[in-house]
């Protein structure tokens, strides 16, 4: 591309592109067609909402459990269009006020869902799997019972590709936005959007460049989001390395050794931190990574937008990178178990984290991120 911009643009990108969202759709079980790469799934999610028709008194349906970029992002459009953000809570609540809720049954992610649809629901937004919780999300439920309604339904799948199967023909959503640089190991910068072909000519890109095509094909939805200027598309035309290398391995494989290391990880800091993970200890709920709750106490008085002292403390002592999330005001240990890592290395993690709990080391103030 950089030895010669003009052949590779005129002659090469487009087929170069084409042939990568084939190679994606066989992992993602969809024709290429239908997908389109962008840079993240914060940009996908961008171009749905830029997409989707939203008046006064429409409601658009997330929940508790949602990346904040994303409520954000829809926070923002309600504003501007007079619509409104409906966020029920999910799970069951637990006795004590202050502990999270806990989940046993598909139905205490569903039912809540679908009780809070109205006459103004006009697009229902949910994760494949949770970013603050590791939580796996009954997906193909929720869509089932959406399209029985008429209700579009968008997927927020960043952390389940490569993690889990994911088939979009039979998952049969409307929208599916997603990051290729989690699970896949994916350059930064690769993601795709997937478009259900009812919404294919509704589509409106988050940026107005040519949104034309160099190779004289017919025009393709597609065209306004691969043409969004000289632009360096080597992160999607990368994507189908990235498959190679994990198929190489074994999927199946890398999902079950991923998922070992989780349990193990979930079984040894249960009884350090004094908590039980939220879900059942089951591949239905979670994957590569479990997110376990925090005594209550190390979880008060924390400022917004900081690094817990938790994190901190790992990354400063021991140059072990676990973060702290967040979700309805309580704190969790999130730990994601990659193919680097080991056994040995989650035995360490729980050394560190008693050291913490116990006192043995020096807390630090809770800092702002990026300080």
């Amino acid at each position: 591309m950089n030895s010669n911009p003009m052949d590779f643009y005129l002659r090469q990108f487009d087929t170069a592109l084409q042939n990568a969202a084939h190679r994606l759709g066989q992992l993602v079980g969809a024709s290429d067609r239908d997908l389109v790469f962008v840079d993240n799934a914060t940009v996908a999610m961008n171009v749905v909402a830029q997409s989707l028709p939203l008046g006064p008194g429409d409601e658009v349906l997330l929940n508790d459990h949602e990346y904040g970029a994303v409520f954000r992002i829809w926070r923002v459009v309600c504003e501007r269009t007079g619509a409104n953000v409906v966020s029920p809570t999910l799970g069951r609540s637990s006795q004590q006020g202050e502990m999270p809720c806990r989940f046993e049954h598909r139905s205490d992610v569903c039912e809540p869902i679908l009780a809070a649809i109205t006459p103004q629901t006009k697009l229902i937004v949910i994760s494949h799997i949770t970013s603050p919780t590791a939580i796996i999300f009954p997906v193909e439920a929720v869509c089932k019972a959406a399209r029985q309604r008429g209700i579009p339904i968008c997927i927020d799948g960043p952390h389940a590709i490569a993690m889990h199967d994911v088939n979009l023909r039979t998952l049969d959503c409307d929208f599916y936005c997603a990051s290729l640089h989690k699970w896949l190991s994916a350059p930064f910068g690769a993601g795709f959007l997937y478009v259900h072909r009812n919404w294919h000519q509704k589509v409106t890109p988050h940026l107005t460049s040519w949104g034309r095509n160099l190779a004289g094909h017919a025009p393709r939805w597609q065209d306004h989001l691969n043409w969004l200027g000289t632009r360096d598309p080597a992160p999607f035309l990368s994507v189908p390395a990235a498959i190679d290398f994990l198929e190489g391995f074994g999927i199946d494989a890398f999902r079950r050794q991923t998922h070992e290391l989780a349990q193990y990880a979930r079984q040894r800091l249960e009884p350090i931190l004094g908590q039980s993970a939220t879900i059942p200890d089951s591949n239905d709920w979670y994957s590569s990574m479990i997110a376990i709750s925090l005594p209550p106490d190390s979880s008060k008085k924390a400022r917004p937008n900081a690094i817990h002292p938790l994190q901190q403390t790992l990354w400063d002592q021991h140059q072990i990178e676990v973060p702290v999330t967040e979700c309805h005001g309580h704190r969790y240990l999130r730990v994601s178990c990659h193919l680097y890592n080991t056994t040995a290395e989650i035995d360490v993690l729980c050394e560190a984290v008693k050291q913490y709990l116990s006192g043995e080391i020096e807390r630090p103030t809770e800092r702002r991120r990026g300080e």
